[in-house]
């Protein structure tokens, strides 16, 4: 197939697939089983943990946007990451950022504790953390990029540059740019990670996850285990997910658009004490960002001068923003890392990833982008006391 630019790969994937009727949108495939030709030849598909014809399509159109040799769909974005980790052997050792999703930390810290694979945690924009954690030899090195919920840069080609020389698999969890913005192979990367459940399904109402490798046999394996484990995501879910993303493209940049009116109202607000954005030119990761990404996304992360009262005055006044975990939905949400979305990380492991009791993470959705502002501005106004 010809090269395609990203929002018609998006668009295109099984339009006009079907030969039975001409559907020109690709048919759901719900059923469990497949038939045989005969007992001695299998179809393309036999049993849906295996192959679906639905997954088989957002498989492959991900692969396409990700520039890579092969994907599996899980059903969660955690399958997809635990997936991952099945490369893995007792012996071997992964490194991870200290600032990653709390879910993701939860899940490497626990089966590192069972005896799964050796772990290290570093603070990966450290270059001599980085350097040191190298000479150990890793087998994995898990990269998050924007981190969440600090949205800390890391340079990947940079960090794919010095494993060249090993034999360690660089892992990219891009959820928050979604391959729209980022395409970590072709930094060089081995393996892209995804909670399909934001930006890629982008309407909050389907959980899934996928991975995508660089390298055909390292694909191959981790079908295998997709099946093996029993990882892999269902149809409908499939079928729905690749319908959100074939919005992704507009989605994403109508989700920027109103990013940027918000950061530029937090830039201004004087109740406002540190904004997390790397679009920002004082960010320490801009630099980075600009080089690797097509864009800073639509994620933003800030704290208030004042304590937990402001804190919580300023979350009751939000009419627009709904106090909810998760992100890269069409609808804006707001979320207090430290008792949601990071609550599995004990409270020094917290302090010491930098994220304090009073972050505040905002998933700036596609709304107008002047209710969005007026509504942050009158509940900056009011935690402020500025407003009654």
């Amino acid at each position: 197939m010809a090269n395609r630019y990203t929002a018609t790969a998006a668009v295109r994937q099984g339009i006009e697939s079907d030969t039975q009727h001409g559907a020109v949108v690709p048919p759901l495939y719900l059923s469990t089983n497949y038939s045989f030709s005969d007992h001695l030849s299998p179809r393309a598909f036999d049993y849906s943990r295996s192959g679906n014809p639905t997954r088989c399509l957002l498989a492959e159109a991900l692969t396409e946007l990700e520039h890579g040799a092969g994907a599996v769909v899980t059903a969660t974005g955690m399958a997809a990451i635990t997936l991952v980790t099945s490369l893995l052997t007792p012996e071997q050792l992964l490194i991870i950022p200290h600032d990653c999703y709390g879910g993701s930390y939860r899940l490497f810290t626990h089966l590192a504790a069972k005896g799964h694979f050796q772990l290290k945690v570093i603070d990966q924009t450290d270059a001599a953390a980085i350097d040191a954690a190298l000479t150990l030899q890793p087998a994995m090195f898990w990269l998050e990029t924007p981190s969440n919920p600090l949205l800390r840069i890391v340079d990947i080609a940079a960090i794919a540059h010095k494993l060249k020389e090993t034999d360690s698999l660089l892992v990219v969890d891009n959820t928050f740019l979604s391959p729209v913005l980022q395409q970590p192979l072709l930094l060089g990367a081995d393996i892209v990670v995804h909670s399909t459940t934001k930006y890629i399904n982008g309407h909050s109402d389907v959980v899934g996850g996928a991975v995508i490798a660089k390298d055909a046999a390292i694909a191959d394996k981790l079908n295998w285990w997709s099946n093996t484990l029993g990882l892999t995501g269902g149809a409908f879910d499939s079928y729905l997910t690749l319908r959100g993303l074939r919005t992704l493209s507009v989605r994403m940049r109508q989700h920027q658009e109103n990013c940027q009116a918000v950061v530029a109202l937090l830039q201004q607000s004087t109740a406002v004490s540190q904004i997390h954005f790397p679009g920002l030119s004082s960010h320490p990761g801009h630099s980075i960002a600009v080089r690797q990404q097509q864009g800073f996304g639509a994620m933003v992360s800030f704290e208030l001068k004042g304590g937990q009262a402001q804190l919580t005055r300023f979350l009751s006044e939000l009419k627009f923003f709904s106090l909810a975990e998760s992100l890269g939905g069409v609808e804006s949400l707001v979320a207090i890392p430290a008792t949601m979305t990071h609550r599995a990380m004990d409270p020094e492991a917290r302090r010491l990833a930098g994220i304090s009791d009073n972050l505040i993470r905002l998933s700036i959705g596609i709304e107008d982008p002047r209710d969005l502002v007026a509504d942050l501005s009158h509940a900056l106004a009011v935690a402020s006391g500025l407003e009654e």
